[in-house]
């Protein structure tokens, strides 16, 4: 083709295109245009479409940024909010900014925030524009960086978000004035202005812990040789020791023995124990070893090995009042003393706590029985194997278990099994040092007595002989089923206070109380001894008195009868382990019959003694005629045989003498003068 025919081609073609293009240039706005827009004059209220539309042969980006020329600068420097656009986005401003929507319409809004890849403005990320917004950069609104981030139209030559420069001195005031060497971020960050950025300062110091937090003058004063305004980008400094800037507290000895083990100097070994990390120099998660603890003359042996430092070291004390320098034999020094002073004044534990405990644990203390025996109560038999607080009881809250002046005596912790039967014995002896108890029993067994200790006789007025030294002594002190409140089971003699055992406490009374008013013998004896000894209960003892016993004098005939005429043998012992039976009584009617057949009965009963009062003869009369029955004798009578009135009859088959009832009228003996002497006589 030719060079003419191609020409005549571009411009047919040119012509078409501008054909197409005048409906367009004759259009006129689809709608108002924003305020900012329509006060400039070149876009003639929104009717000069080309200068935002870019005319036949512009864009539209051409257009904007023919205005926008920072935008512009943004695009082509690949920088900014626009320079992140790819080339598409960033030719379609529309697409983020649309217009034709009213004077009142913003350009900036939530749309142009999405189509940016930002849910709305307050979402925005700083650091897509290569600002990254940390600390309390974070809680301001934009208002407060960008002024006129809400104002509504701005005035020409105003910007929203542009403009601001990411310099911290040009929204901060410069409090150094000028004089230091290095940028603000080289020292602070935007959390807060006082807080310094560890990164860079860990060349020299890494500021952790307490160096965290301190201000920087606290470490570069105006004046020092390390001022922060004498230290230049680069410069090497030499690192300072612990030493350089704090005054040790401790002791030269442990400073250097520590330092000395860990082949450093002095100064430099404070950070062995205090970590900076850690925070205060008296922080409570400071680590002390074992071996660097006996460099301050306290080895850490058990059971201090187990504590924390501020069970020993109160952390909210002072360092002198913390650390006040203990031997390991001080135990008072940190702990309360438990026993309040108890032992405080006795010289025999000077020693203080280790005269009683271990070193390396408080219980069980290590007092046994050989050291126990330094007191007033020696550890020996049953009271070697107590445990301490069955003696020295679980105090009240507050109180400190006792051990100086604890009981000592018997009497004292135990209660007394006896009920007080021997307190009266007790008080008429000396007093013994281990108490009224010790005088029988040892501390092996309370239930055991040595023979040798016990005197029956003297202690309960009853001495143990004849029959009773034979046999054991549960055979009278039975044991009870079941222990009582004091522990024993040794059974009680009930004998009736103040008086000393009687028979009958223990053995039953055969005779049924009939001797129970009996007077006592001549040399004294009473009850069951009055006739019996200890040696045989059926044999009676030498000069028993028959009469004082039993109210029976065994006079005459009675007195040369054997026991048994009167007491007859059993078959067998009784329940009583009684032989022999009863006396029938001591009336002679109730062992002789009565050869009178009832005629002197009186009220049920015979007194044989109104007549025979002869203890050799029953023959003998004791009888008054006179006084003792109803017919007198006068002197013709006097001389008349007995038999002449008193007539032998026969009763039952047996012969009796009458005596009464007889008559006493003369008639009924001699009749009258008609019936002569010889008539019968009348009975009565």
């Amino acid at each position: 083709m030719t060079r003419r025919a191609t020409w005549w081609i571009a411009a047919a073609s040119a012509a078409g295109v501008l054909l197409a293009a005048l409906p367009l240039l004759q259009r006129h706005s689809p709608g108002p245009i924003a305020a900012v827009h329509a006060g400039v004059d070149a876009l003639a209220g929104g009717e000069a479409c080309a200068a935002c539309h870019g005319g036949l042969f512009g864009t539209m980006r051409a257009a904007c940024n023919g205005c926008h020329v920072e935008i512009d600068a943004q695009l082509l420097e690949r920088r900014g909010l626009h320079g992140s656009f790819d080339a598409a986005q960033a030719a379609a401003c529309g697409d983020c900014h649309g217009e034709h929507h009213g004077a009142g319409f913003v350009l900036v809004n939530r749309l142009a925030f999405s189509q940016a890849g930002f849910a709305d403005r307050e979402a925005f990320d700083h650091r897509r524009i290569g600002f990254e917004m940390r600390g309390k950069h974070t809680s301001l609104a934009c208002a407060e960086c960008h002024a006129n981030a809400d104002k509504e139209v701005l005035a020409a030559g105003e910007r929203r978000f542009l403009g601001l420069l990411q310099d911290c001195g040009s929204c901060h005031r410069d409090p150094h004035q000028g004089r230091m060497q290095f940028g603000c971020t080289t020292c602070h960050d935007q959390q807060s202005f006082q807080r310094q950025v560890v990164e860079s300062h860990a060349r020299w110091l890494p500021l952790t812990g307490a160096h965290g937090t301190a201000g920087c003058r606290a470490c570069h004063a105006a004046t020092d040789g390390h001022a922060l305004e004498r230290l230049l980008p680069g410069a090497a400094t030499a690192a300072r020791q612990c030493g350089d800037c704090h005054a040790t507290p401790h002791n030269e000895s442990f400073v250097a023995g520590v330092a000395a083990a860990a082949g450093l100097p002095a100064g430099a070994a404070c950070n062995l124990c205090h970590r900076v990390e850690a925070g205060a120099f008296a922080a409570a998660s400071a680590t002390v070893s074992a071996e660097q603890h006996a460099h301050a003359g306290f080895p850490l042996a058990k059971p201090h090995d187990r504590a924390a430092c501020a069970a020993c070291h109160a952390p909210d004390l002072a360092y002198a009042e913390r650390h006040p320098g203990r031997g390991a034999d001080d135990c008072a020094s940190c702990h309360q003393d438990p026993h309040q002073g108890q032992f405080a004044a006795d010289a025999r534990w000077a020693r203080g706590c280790i005269a009683c405990h271990d070193h390396d644990h408080f219980t069980p203390p290590a007092f046994g029985p050989e050291r126990h025996a330094a007191t007033a109560l020696p550890l020996d038999g049953a009271h070697a194997e107590l445990q301490c607080k069955a003696c020295h009881l679980d105090p009240e809250p507050a109180v400190a278990r006792r051990f100086t002046g604890t009981p000592s005596r018997c009497e004292q912790c135990h209660q007394d099994a006896h009920a007080g039967a021997f307190a009266a014995a007790a008080a008429s002896l000396p007093a013994t040092p281990r108490g009224e108890c010790a005088r029988c029993h040892d501390t092996g067994s309370f239930a055991a007595v040595p023979a040798l200790r016990f005197d029956h006789a003297a202690w309960t007025g009853f001495g143990i002989d004849g029959a009773h030294a034979e046999v054991d002594c549960e055979a009278c002190h039975r044991p009870t089923p079941e222990p009582d409140a004091t522990g024993r089971r040794f059974g009680r003699i009930e004998a009736p206070a103040p008086a000393a055992p009687t028979c009958t406490v223990c053995h039953q009374d055969p005779h049924g109380d009939a001797f129970a008013g009996a007077p006592a013998t001549i040399d004294g004896r009473q009850g069951c001894r009055r006739c019996h000894d200890t040696a045989s209960f059926r044999a009676l003892t030498p000069g028993f008195d028959h009469g004082a016993s039993t109210g029976f004098l065994l006079a005459g005939r009675h007195a040369e009868a054997a026991c048994s005429a009167c007491h007859a043998r059993l078959p067998a012992p009784d329940a009583h382990g009684r032989s022999w039976q009863h006396a029938r009584g001591r009336d002679c009617a109730d062992c002789h019959a009565d050869p009178h057949q009832g005629q002197f009965e009186r009220l049920g009963r015979v007194d044989c003694a109104r007549c025979h009062k002869s203890i050799t003869t029953f023959a003998a009369l004791s009888f008054r005629h006179n006084l003792d029955a109803r017919f007198q004798l006068g002197a013709q009578h006097a001389e008349v045989p007995c038999a002449s009135c008193h007539e032998t009859e026969t009763r039952g088959g047996k012969p009796f003498v009458r005596y009464r009832p007889l008559p006493t009228a003369c008639v009924d003996c001699h009749g009258t003068e008609q019936g002569g002497a010889g008539a019968s006589r009348r009975r009565m």
